[in-house]
């Protein structure tokens, strides 16, 4: 967008849109009269009165806690409340508080992350003085100065810088002439009254469009002249930058905006069957209560002499009043404390993969991390990858390789570089007969090593020994092999190049660069050799090199085809490099032109690009250059390990297909996004996209789970990821380890989940056709109360974080492990209905059993036991039984018998009815065996099935867990060694990927040269045994039994 439109209001009415920014250097006043937005940022949600109203008004938004609001109101009814209130009181005020907690620690930290930002101190320039400021009181027109190794306070406009070198990989600025001569004398700056009109501030990263004039004079602005909000000034001592943009006004806040709201399949799903379980809830109401209606009818008036109706009351009116009260008795149907407990489980599961110590990369002190804690089971349902391949699969450092010169290839066998005293001593290339052609003069291979030397965008840094800052490591590794190769390019002014060609010091007269961009995919320069002839020198894609030759070229074409498809086999990035010889006369008239196109306001690029075009034919085709951006380490293993777990990985870059992967495209950024939209839609499978860089943001976004790599490209991918760690090879831990037990955990706890609920209040159900349909519950109200809380709790949150089927060596082992996840064979609305049925079993069990056992059964002493006191305790005592784990007993039976004690009677009669229940029924044999039965006819049947299964149909789990068990400690074997593949036919195009040069920067006369300083290794950096560890490989169950 080239501006940001407003939001619509609930009017219905759009906001004015900013068109253009005018603004004017050192006057506050002219420009605090457009309003402009200052530097202070926010992206706290709260304050301290809006916190309590504002986030409640967000949670009863969730349909589970407003119903349980209406659920307090029906209590509230005399008529129809069959519970006291605290039952639902209770469990909500809980639910509430712990969302309110959560929520209020985010906030909290997001207001010290605000508070910390907008105090950051910057020296501006007020009232003839640089005074210290914080970062939200700078305002728009301000003049700042920025030191080395700073953040860039806000969106500002270069005025003057120190000398400098870029780095390797970073950015280049620069300012105009016209401000980079005001230096850096204070009052000179403070007279400086230039005004700025530019484009509105908008999210393009890429692009910037505005003017500044000064003394009557105008002089175009783009984006090279722009340090962007959030970026760190390098290798610079200090920068004097006029601030056009603002706080929420700058491309980083402007790119900030709200992300997408990622859910999981699960949560898909348990929408469904939460909606299906109110159904489920209406349905046993609407049952019970015409069960009333007719039992009244029938049965009624045979009670109304010691319980007389209302007036006007009769059946009808009973069943209807009786739904109302079976609502609330049932309301332990709808799972209120389920999402709470979910959000539990997945912090747990994101604090795992944070403190997992073989994620964690020691060179660059780097952990892996869970930056969200929404997305952890869907890392075990992952079926489609979409990676980025530079800096995400390979190291991003390059290598020259072979090369193709004049149909003729090379790079066989080593070379020895030692007659050669500029070689660099880490070079290496792989064929003597190169070598013995340069020393021989042929005049192809020179041309070819002059065209490197020559066509680039290097600058040198001259110390003890020479060294070379590059765009872009191809870049760097070119420039290297034609130095190697007795081509070495020495020093460059903004008019000149110089370098030694087999010992002979020449120089260049540089007249024209015509930079690299994403659209042309080439680069050239023109130059002026010592004899007057001019030559255009030009690198960059093959296809866009070949659509500009001479035809005469057409045989040395096929020939370099033939030799990049080979190259391409072998994961070459290659370039295909041409020339041409210039005309004096035509060169002149070509050159009025550029200039003019150069300083147009508007349309520049265009125009220039139309320039180029006119001199970038009827070339003349030298050869081709291949380059290896090696892989790192362990990623040929872990995309096998990935391949056996069935899951698909895309390569969307920027060059060309690929080799290794199961498929590979050219892409650009935004269709990187649309290529994961579409699996989305159309495959119905879970995506995970992985990148490194800021090209890979949009992608990262798309896809149902984002992992950033932390590489030389930035932070923005991870910033904008869910998931993130060093390497590419920490991947398959995260899925095939953290995803596959993260996905076995919630679906286990889920199961659980909602077959305790469902067996609790079944029981209310079956007992209501013994009770006269009364809305009489079969609990003791605090039973009811603690159940979901307590009793039925903590076992299974215990369970969903530390559970596991293997461990992670053999999730590792056997990658088919991750299959059932990806099929969603462990939870789904089958599983569903199975947990229905089975609660349905269950709840026979617990209600019948223990009714048919005290039904007519008398103590020891002969007194009644059968009173509905001691058959509720008996059955609720069952039911915990069946569900609490062994270690958890004593906890329950504590709280039982403080409950049903003569103390709590006597402090509170109305709310502890149910005095020495606990000891009138369990000082009898036969209600431990009650318990006992029950509980045994319960899991019986289950684990009868589960055996069954094993034996007759057993999953890759049991055969897994049974070669475990066969293992007993023996470790898996060694794992195997694949080696490296290659089966793409493709050519690798080094120009589709590589970034924009130093063109502008070479031409300017704006830069000079600063000796490297070197620096002492205080900590030297050795990678732990631990990182080193190699992924391990699959192993086929049927062969590991066959060596078993």
């Amino acid at each position: 967008m080239d501006s940001v439109l407003s939001a619509c209001g609930l009017n219905g009415k759009k906001e004015k849109v900013q068109e253009e920014r005018h603004l004017r250097a050192n006057d506050r006043e002219f420009n605090l009269s457009f309003k402009y937005a200052n530097n202070a940022i926010k992206t706290s949600k709260y304050n301290i009165f809006t916190f309590l109203p504002l986030n409640l008004f967000e949670q009863f938004q969730r349909l589970a806690n407003a119903y349980f609001v209406f659920l307090l109101i029906l209590q509230l009814i005399p008529a129809i409340s069959s519970l006291s209130w605290f039952t639902t009181v209770v469990p909500l005020l809980l639910v509430l508080c712990i969302t309110l907690a959560k929520d209020g620690t985010d906030d909290i930290n997001r207001h010290k992350n605000d508070r910390q930002v907008n105090n950051r101190r910057v020296d501006v320039l007020i009232d003839g003085q640089l005074k210290s400021e914080k970062w939200m009181n700078v305002q728009v027109g301000d003049i700042i100065k920025l030191e080395n190794n700073q953040f860039v306070t806000v969106r500002t406009l270069t005025l003057l810088y120190t000398s400098s070198d870029p780095g390797t990989n970073l950015k280049v600025k620069q300012a105009l002439t016209v401000t980079g001569d005001l230096g850096d004398n204070i009052d000179t700056l403070a007279a400086f009254d230039g005004e700025v009109h530019c484009e509105a501030p908008n999210n393009r990263l890429d692009k910037f469009t505005g003017t500044l004039t000064v003394q009557g004079e105008t002089y175009a602005l783009d984006n090279e002249r722009i340090l962007l909000r959030g970026c760190t000034l390098r290798n610079t001592e200090w920068c004097f930058g006029l601030v056009l943009f603002g706080g929420p006004d700058t491309k980083l806040m402007q790119n900030s905006g709200k992300s997408v709201f990622k859910r999981t399949s699960i949560d898909h799903l348990m929408n469904v069957l939460v909606l299906f379980i109110f159904g489920l809830l209406a349905c046993m109401c609407t049952t019970l209560a015409i069960g009333n209606g007719i039992w009244e009818h029938q049965q009624g008036t045979s009670f109304t002499a010691f319980l007389p109706r209302q007036d006007g009351a009769n059946a009808a009116f009973s069943g209807f009043l009786s739904f109302w009260s079976y609502v609330i008795i049932l309301n332990t149907v709808v799972p209120i404390s389920l999402y709470v407990s979910v959000e539990i489980l997945r912090l747990g599961n994101s604090y795992f993969i944070d403190w997992d110590r073989k994620m964690y990369h020691t060179k660059t002190d780097t952990p892996a991390q869970a930056r969200t804690t929404t997305l952890n089971e869907e890392l075990g349902q992952i079926k489609y990858i979409f990676s980025d391949k530079t800096g995400t699969l390979t190291q991003n450092i390059m290598t020259f390789n072979r090369c193709s010169i004049n149909g003729k290839s090379y790079g066989e066998e080593k070379v020895d570089f030692s007659w050669n005293s500029l070689a660099d001593t880490k070079f290496c290339f792989h064929d003597h007969a190169l070598v013995e052609a340069v020393k021989q003069g042929s005049s192809e291979v020179h041309a070819f090593f002059r065209l490197l030397a020559l066509c680039h965008t290097v600058i040198d840094t001259l110390n003890s020994q020479l060294f070379y800052q590059a765009q872009s490591p191809d870049e760097g590794a070119l420039v290297t092999a034609a130095r190697n190769f007795g081509f070495v390019f020495r020093t460059r002014t903004p008019e000149t190049i110089s370098v030694v060609e087999m010992g002979i010091n020449i120089t260049y007269e540089l007249l024209a660069v015509l930079d690299f961009n994403n659209v042309r995919k080439r680069m050239s320069v023109i130059v002026r050799s010592p004899d007057g002839r001019l030559t255009l020198y030009c690198k960059g894609a093959d296809t866009i090199i070949y659509e500009r030759l001479h035809p005469s070229c057409s045989k040395v074409m096929e020939v370099t085809t033939e030799h990049l498809n080979e190259y391409a086999g072998e994961g070459l990035r290659t370039l295909a490099l041409a020339y041409k010889d210039l005309d004096e006369a035509e060169f002149e008239q070509w050159r009025e032109r550029h200039h003019e196109a150069s300083t147009a306001l508007e349309d520049r690029e265009e125009k220039l690009d139309a320039i180029y075009e006119e001199i970038e034919k009827d070339l003349m085709l030298i050869g081709a250059t291949a380059v290896e951006d090696k892989l790192q380490d362990g990623v040929p293993q872990t995309i096998e390990q990935l391949a056996q777990a069935d899951i698909k990985i895309w390569v969307l870059t920027g060059d060309k297909q690929e080799e290794l992967l199961h498929e590979s495209f050219m892409v650009t950024p935004l269709q990187k996004a649309q290529v994961v939209e579409l699996v989305k839609k159309y495959k119905k499978a879970v995506t995970l996209a992985i990148g490194d860089g800021a090209n890979d943001v949009s992608m990262i976004k798309a896809a149902h789970i984002g992992v950033g790599i932390s590489g030389q490209e930035g932070m923005q991918a991870v910033l904008s990821s869910d998931f993130s760690f060093a390497q590419f090879r920490y991947l398959q831990r995260l899925l095939l380890v953290h995803g596959h037990w993260s996905y076995l955990r919630m679906c286990k706890f889920l199961c659980y989940f909602f077959y305790k609920n469902f067996s609790f209040t079944f029981v209310h159900f079956w007992y209501g056709f013994f009770c006269g349909f009364s809305a009489q519950t079969v609990y003791d109200e605090w039973f009811i109360t603690m159940y979901n809380l307590v009793y039925t709790a903590l076992p299974i949150i215990g369970l969903s974080l530390f559970d596991q089927d293997v461990n992670d060596r053999w999730s590792m082992q056997y990658p088919q492990l991750y299959a059932p996840g990806q099929k969603n064979q462990y939870f789904n609305k089958m599983t569903f209905v199975k947990i229905l049925l089975h609660s349905c079993y269950s709840s026979l069990i617990l209600f019948f059993i223990p009714y048919a056992a005290m039904q007519d059964t008398v103590r020891d002493d002969g007194k009644d036991i059968a009173d509905y006191q001691s058959f509720a305790f008996v059955a609720l005592s069952a039911t915990v039984n069946h569900f609490f784990l062994w270690g958890s007993l004593s906890v329950f039976f504590a709280i039982t018998f403080t409950m049903y004690s003569n103390g709590m009677y006597l402090i509170f009669t109305s709310s502890f009815p149910f005095i020495g229940t606990a000891r009138n029924s369990l000082n009898q044999p036969n209600v431990w065996l009650t318990i006992f039965l029950t509980t045994l006819l319960c899991v019986l049947p289950v684990v009868a099935l589960r055996f069954l299964l094993i034996q007759l149909r057993p999953t890759i789990n049991d055969k897994v867990r049974y070669k475990v068990r066969q293992a007993k400690a023996v470790l898996p074997p060694p794992p195997r060694r694949f080696p490296r593949r290659r089966i793409s036919t493709r050519r690798s195009g080094y120009a589709f990927s590589h970034a924009r040069g130093y063109g502008d920067l070479v031409t300017s006369g704006r830069f000079l040269r600063r000796p490297v300083k070197t620096r002492l290794t205080l900590f030297p950096l050795v990678e732990s045994p631990l990182a080193e560890n190699s992924p391990q490989t699959y192993r086929s169950i049927g062969e590991g039994a066959q060596r078993s």
